[in-house]
């Protein structure tokens, strides 16, 4: 018996269609889909449609709605993005806000899932404390965060084609991914 195709839940980007977090992220999808995960990706076209987390059921919307069944479905998620004054930007930080919405699943939160990050900067001082901020929200939705978090500093490393021009960022992207998948099927395998 063949076990599941892991199934990972990409967030990321910005309101620029092709922003450096966006590719990243396709990027570190595209390795994941590789490795035989099962994708899908809420990037900033599908995140602006999300209005600012409200816990009132009634102001749910249907993209709201979309991105919680499929972090209810994830086996993994890996979350990009950019780094705004050294924080988290305001439209990743409501997309994870929607994970309130899993507070009384059987599985909490992101209970045992794998996650990985990636944090794009313009320069080398913004991408370490967003990781750091984000491998803390993992850690209160009960998330495995990766050994790996990338850094990016958009001013030198740049993304064309589908590709990162820059092979040591590519290949931890690849290696993040990877850890993320891998994760996720020891969880299936066990029956998690």
């Amino acid at each position: 018996m063949t076990a599941r195709a892991p199934f990972i839940v990409g967030i990321g980007g910005t309101t620029r269609a092709g922003s450096s977090s966006e590719m990243a992220l396709a990027l570190a999808l595209k390795h994941a889909a590789a490795a035989g995960a099962q994708t899908e990706a809420f990037t900033g076209a599908k995140l602006v449609q999300l209005p600012m987390y409200d816990p009132d059921p009634g102001s749910m919307t249907e993209t709201g709605k979309h991105l919680i069944e499929s972090l209810r479905r994830a086996d993994g998620v890996i979350i990009a993005s950019p780094c705004y004054h050294g924080g988290v930007s305001g439209l990743i930080k409501n997309a994870i806000d929607y994970i309130e919405e899993m507070n009384k699943d059987e599985r909490v939160y992101l209970d045992g899932r794998s996650i990985g990050f990636i944090a794009c900067g313009y320069g080398y001082q913004g991408p370490g404390p967003v990781l750091n901020q984000l491998r803390q929200t993992a850690h209160a939705l009960r998330a495995w965060p990766t050994p790996l978090g990338v850094g990016v500093n958009s001013l030198v490393v740049k993304f064309k084609d589908g590709a990162c021009e820059d092979a040591g960022i590519a290949k931890q992207i690849e290696i993040m991914a990877h850890q993320v998948v891998e994760f996720a099927r020891h969880r299936i395998a066990a029956g998690k």
